[in-house]
């Protein structure tokens, strides 16, 4: 299923931005997901608009690894990195008209009695 929801494209940037998670020193523990299938799972929740605990087990990824390894990723930037890394691709084929921007106050507060 990951092969269809994330082009091989996007994959192709986001592979390499992926934090790597080192095996643990004592051994153990358990055999680490597919990072494809995971984002494929965590791109899934974000943009469907599915909760995290509705995630449907055809992508191979339990609730709780998904959840943990977007914590994980959110906290290494990755996601920050990854809007960049689109961002610069589709610059440099020229997709992308740099000419406009805009700009959401809608976040800012309003102090009162400001000017």
């Amino acid at each position: 299923m990951s092969r269809h929801l994330v082009a091989e494209e996007l994959w192709s940037l986001a592979e390499p931005l992926l934090p790597r998670f080192s095996t643990r020193s004592q051994g153990g523990g358990t055999v680490p997901v597919d990072d494809r299938a995971v984002f494929t799972a965590v791109v899934f929740v974000l943009t469907s608009g599915c909760a995290w605990r509705h995630l449907p087990p055809s992508f191979g990824v339990t609730v709780p690894t998904a959840h943990r390894r977007f914590i994980a990723w959110t906290r290494a930037g990755f996601w920050r990195r990854l809007h960049c890394a689109v961002l610069d691709e589709l610059g440099s084929r020229g997709l992308v008209d740099w000419s406009r921007a805009v700009v959401d106050g809608a976040s800012v507060r309003a102090k009162r009695g400001a000017l």
